[in-house]
């Protein structure tokens, strides 16, 4: 899969088209018409939003797949079934066979190329999901919409996260540019589940849906008052040895619920609300057994590792937090928790990106709240080298050093927390992975 390459790594060799995707699946006899489905779509808040609705799915009784991406460690990751992880000799089953029918097609010249590590990818999903006979698949979005390789499924809902700038190079320079390919993955006459957000991306949003005579379903209804109360929201988890979850009252289907997420972060009511307007909407279809007490408990137990996770201190090393934010929105938020839950900690950051993303940017917005910050890599094409980080970084006036690895950074990060410090893992996906496993953090 990985011999495949990177499709960001630079520009693609190859126009992305559904079209491919759709000769691929035929010749599959459409596994992604074996089951119904939920597009979750966006830039940021894409896969909580996806794993809270698949946690209220699957507690509400219903065989649930979940379809997401990036992986922090393994690619098994990405294609669960009630929370569990599509297994090795699954895997390997079904791409053989995908690879071989994409080979057949190539040189039927029936395809032009084989299919992306992202379309293969997407078609073992599709391919898992039937023979296991979900009753349901929610799907995330890889990037964009309009032309994503999972764009070829018929959703029964839409969910739009919050869009900002990132992917410029592939979606468009402007809000307005990157929400017309987001707002691809509406469909007429079904419902498109989304929250006010930037001027721009909602006059695209709204025109897109009056145009189409799609089901507009605001999840505004969801979202719990964010001011001035929204700090007494977050509270100390009675699950977990260290961290947080946020708790709050809310009318769910008629009834009141208490909403207690581990998804820490003002920005995480959003994306819970909208796991709720997905799943009232679900629950008013074919899936009636969703249900008030199923949404409260499916939103209590969601599992979804790397975001805001925190890892207790032990004799080995002090508390670390993982976070994930890989874009500016992302460490805006991110920003916004840490103050909010460490206010008076030292904090030390190790900070890894890829060298396609805001550095600078997320630079100036995170790296103020650090004593200190360890720059690092991981071993990918697209990474941003240590001394690319402290350069993007030079308007910064914090001390940056920089360690060859993640273990290394690690090893430093302990020694300069001490044990009343607390280590911040961010900058991107595979550097939190790669720290959670170094740790030994529960990924699955």
């Amino acid at each position: 899969m990985f011999a495949l390459g990177q499709e960001l790594a630079q520009t693609p060799a190859h126009k992305f088209d559904l079209a491919h995707m759709r000769v691929l699946l035929d010749a599959l006899e459409h596994p992604e018409h074996k089951f119904p489905a939920v597009l979750i779509g966006g830039t940021n808040g894409k896969g909580s939003t996806a794993a809270t609705l698949g946690s209220i799915l699957r507690v509400s009784g219903y065989r649930t797949g979940l379809y997401t991406s990036p992986h922090l460690v393994r690619i098994n990751e990405r294609i669960c079934i009630d929370g569990a992880a599509i297994g090795d000799d699954d895997f390997a089953g079904i791409h053989d066979l995908v690879d071989r029918t994409a080979e057949r097609l190539v040189g039927e010249a029936e395809l032009p190329w084989h299919p992306s590590f992202f379309e293969m990818l997407t078609a073992i999903a599709f391919e898992y999901f039937a023979r296991e006979k979900v009753d349901i698949a929610v799907l995330e979005v890889g990037m964009g919409g309009r032309l994503d390789a999972t764009n070829v499924v018929e959703p029964r809902v839409s969910v739009l996260t919050d869009i900002s700038l990132d992917h410029q190079k592939f979606l468009g320079d402007t809000l307005a540019e990157i929400a017309a390919e987001k707002v691809g993955i509406l469909r007429a006459q079904m419902p498109a589940v989304t929250l006010p957000q930037a001027p721009e991306a909602n006059d695209v949003i709204g025109n897109a849906i009056l145009n189409m005579s799609a089901k507009g379903v605001s999840a505004v209804a969801y979202v719990p008052p964010v001011s001035p109360n929204s700090a007494s929201y977050l509270v100390p988890s009675t699950r977990e040895k260290a961290g947080y979850v946020s708790r709050y009252r809310l009318q769910v289907l008629g009834k009141e619920i208490t909403v207690e997420t581990p998804l820490v972060g003002r920005h995480q009511f959003r994306n819970v609300a909208l796991a709720i307007a997905a799943a009232a909407e679900l629950a008013h279809q074919e899936f009636a057994a969703i249900d008030a007490p199923s949404i409260e408990q499916g939103i209590r137990e969601t599992h979804w590792p790397g975001r805001f996770q925190v890892l207790p201190a032990t004799a080995d090393h002090p508390e670390v937090v993982f976070d994930v934010a890989h874009n500016p929105a992302g460490a805006w938020a991110l920003r916004s928790t840490l103050s909010a839950a460490y206010e008076d900690r030292p904090l030390v950051f190790i900070f890894g990106a890829m060298r396609d993303k805001a550095i600078g940017e997320m630079a100036e917005i995170l790296f103020p709240l650090a004593d200190r910050v360890i720059a690092t890599h991981v071993d990918n094409p697209r990474a941003a080298t240590t001394s690319e980080i402290r350069a993007a970084a030079h308007r910064v006036s914090v001390d940056i050093e920089e360690a060859p690895d993640v273990v290394s950074a690690l090893a430093r990060a302990r020694d300069c927390a001490g044990k009343r410090g607390l280590v911040v893992a961010t900058g991107s996906i595979y550097i939190v992975g790669e720290a959670m496993r170094a740790l030994g953090a529960r990924i699955v």
